[in-house]
């Protein structure tokens, strides 16, 4: 374990602590992607009248970038508790993008602010999109979004992510960078990855 005067007070990308890893590789490799794709129809947003679902995709895949790549900086610089904190975040603006591709006339009630009560919720989306892609629910939404929302919720169960190994003896809960869980990398780097499943083209821009 290193000492705490030999960590770096800035990674940079040829020393962060993560490099290397294979999930992480592809992690850079889907950003890389989505940030050219999103370069080239960034243009053609501007070009002409859009419609409803495309003023909307215009917004959630560019804030979707936005998160992925404060994402893959925290792995850079080791905060991988904020970052896991953020995953919520990306998994709800790519479920909301994948919902409404797959529910055009709900778009509506985007344009309506997308409040709490009206909307749908995160758990819901990810049923009614299971449902119509599969025919069938699997894997219940409320199941998939449980440990993001003890996360985001500082919830007892939240305590896993945030634990450090402190010596041999001792672990605890870090309040800085997190340095040796790999497991914890690798598991961000893994649901980071939808952030290649959207693409502008699904609303025909």
């Amino acid at each position: 374990m290193p000492s705490p005067e030999s960590i770096p007070v800035i990674f940079t990308p040829d020393n962060e602590p993560y490099l290397g890893r294979e999930l992480l590789f592809h992690l850079d490799q889907i950003i890389s992607a989505a940030l050219e794709q999103s370069a080239r129809k960034a243009p053609m947003t501007r070009g002409h009248e859009l419609t409803e679902l495309q003023r909307m995709a215009s917004q959630v895949i560019a804030q979707s970038l936005s998160i992925a790549l404060s994402i893959r900086e925290l792995i850079r610089q080791g905060y991988l508790f904020g970052g896991h904190v953020l995953l919520r975040s990306l998994v709800e603006r790519q479920t909301i993008l994948l919902y409404l591709h797959l529910h055009p006339a709900e778009i509506q009630r985007w344009e309506r602010g997308w409040h709490s009560g009206d909307a749908p919720g995160l758990a819901k989306m990810l049923d009614e999109i299971q449902k119509k892609l599969d025919g069938d629910l699997t894997v219940r939404g409320k199941d998939l979004t449980k440990a993001m929302n003890g996360l985001l919720h500082a919830k007892p169960e939240s305590a896993w992510w945030s634990l450090v190994q402190l010596d041999v003896n001792a672990v605890g809960h870090t309040a800085s960078k997190t340095l040796n869980r790999p497991e914890l990398c690798d598991a961000l780097c893994v649901v980071s990855r939808l952030i290649g499943n959207t693409s502008v083209e699904q609303f025909g821009v």
